[in-house]
Order: C-alpha cells, then structure tokens, then sequence
C-alpha cells in the first residue's frame, strides 16, 4: 500500500492507495480512519485504484481548530478536491457512517461525478432526519446530543488511555474477536494525535447547523448499494425502510448477525455485495 497526502480545498489530507485502473474512492466513519478499509483495499486493488482517505480530523489528515470547518460543506468539497486531485472526474465512492453521510451529501451536489455509490450503516439524510423525530432513534442517538457540549466529550474519550474508543469499537461489535489488540492500539494512537478528538466531535457539533436536518431531498439518479448490518445498536435497520423513495436504482443488502462495523466484521460478504454491483 501506498501512503501519501494530497492537497484539496485549503488542507492536506493522507490517504491510502493500492492498484490501478478507475477510481475507488473509501470514506471512513467515527471513531475510525483510512485503517477501517484494510481489508477491502487489497481485494478492489486488484481492478481499481482504490484509495482510502483519511478525512480531515482525522489520523494523519490536516486537522483545522475552528468547529466550523467540519460543516458538510465543506467535507463534500474535501471528496471533490480529492477526486480531482488524484487525477480522476468520476469514481465509485464507498462511505461508512460519517464517511456514508457525505457520500450522500455528494451524490445530490455532484452526481455526475459518480459511477457508483455504495454505503455501508448509514441512512439516506432524509430517513435519518424522520428517525431522529422517534423516540426510538432518539435513544440511539443519546450521544450526538452529549457531543454539543464543549471539553467534556474529548474527555471522556481520551480517559483512561482512549477506554471508551476500545468500548465503542468491540461493545457495538457482535464478534468481539473482529478487533485485535494491534487494531484497538491503531485507532487509539489515530484519536491521541493533538487536535483530533476535537476535529471528530467537531463533526457532531455541525450536525444541527445550516439546516442540514431540514432540507428537502429530491431523487437521486445514481446507482447506489446499501449494505447494513442489521445488528447495529446505534441506527436501526427501520432507518433504511423508504429509502427507494429517493433513490431511483437502489440496492439494499442486510447482513443479520452483523454489527455497525460491517467491512471490518464481515468482509468477505461485503466485498462480495460491492462486486456484484460493480458488475466484476
């Protein structure tokens, strides 16, 4: 694998490449970064370019101090700049979670763009905005609403050597085994960098700003797989029912027995669903 940093709209992101051919593009989730695609790299290498960033915040990436900075528009015009960058007009972007919200957000403002989208435990914008109107989802979401307090989030994570990462990863997990020790101590040593528990809550912190909640969505006309495992405790599958009323050509495959981290907990079924859509 090939480790380097490109430069797109004001920052510099690190990033993660393997192979040729067009572009596969990985966005990463919360607590995680580029590592959580270690085991999907390799397999669309073999056909793609295939590359996972580390978004801005995170890991190795540029990490601005000013909460706004982490607004969805901006984070859209990281993937653009990104894209281009690398050399490329169109890709296939894969997103999980927050890396699965700005997949979203970039499949309305540029389809043309994208050849394929793929998201992974991360509903369409408009079906996690009527959840959040639940009080079932409500529940799940207790910590978004924890991470708009100021200091005590970062807190909490960095006490007591980074515990409640190692928490979130292997608590949520239903195959606790899926995260070694050295996998644990890599996502740690990521959050430890200066400035990045900061730059990741600064992501939460942006989620009820300039209306996001709020906005209207058309259709969207790209071709788009959703994979889900159907045991995440923090966003229910009910999240991704209706989803094909926004989405012309839409693809849902469930994974039971399978937690929030569904390419790190099932691999081999993910990478199988993503090449039957990709059609190779």
């Amino acid at each position: 694998m090939k480790h380097d940093r490109i430069n797109t709209n004001g920052i510099n992101l690190h990033y993660v490449a393997e192979g040729e051919g067009n572009l596969m593009l990985f966005l990463h989730g919360f607590p995680e970064c580029w590592y959580s695609w270690r085991k999907q790299l390799p397999e669309f290498a073999r056909d793609h370019h295939a590359v996972a960033l580390d978004l801005r915040g995170y890991n190795e990436s540029d990490k601005p101090s000013e909460s706004s900075a982490y607004k969805m528009s901006e984070l859209v015009a990281d993937v653009k700049g990104a894209i281009e960058g690398l050399g490329y007009q169109r890709c296939t972007l894969v997103g999980h979670d927050w890396g699965g919200a700005i997949a979203w957000n970039f499949a309305y403002e540029y389809p043309e763009m994208l050849d394929r989208l793929i998201i992974l435990n991360l509903p369409h914008p408009a079906k996690f905005s009527q959840g959040l109107r639940t009080p079932q989802q409500l529940l799940k979401s207790w910590y978004v609403f924890l991470f708009q307090i100021p200091y005590l989030p970062e807190f909490l994570i960095q006490f007591d050597d980074y515990k409640l990462l190692e928490t979130a990863l292997k608590g949520m997990a239903v195959n606790q085994e899926v995260f070694s020790a050295e996998d644990i101590n890599f996502y740690k040593d990521a959050f430890a960098k200066r400035g990045a528990a900061t730059a990741a809550i600064n992501y939460y912190r942006n989620i009820f700003q300039a209306g996001i909640l709020e906005k209207k969505w058309g259709i969207l006309e790209v071709p788009t797989l959703m994979i889900w495992g159907e045991k995440d405790i923090a966003l229910g599958k009910e999240l991704t029912y209706g989803t094909e009323e926004y989405v012309r050509n839409l693809q849902i495959r469930y994974i039971p027995n399978c937690s929030h981290w569904v390419q790190q907990e099932q691999p081999n079924l993910v990478n199988q669903y993503i090449r039957e859509f990709i059609g190779l």
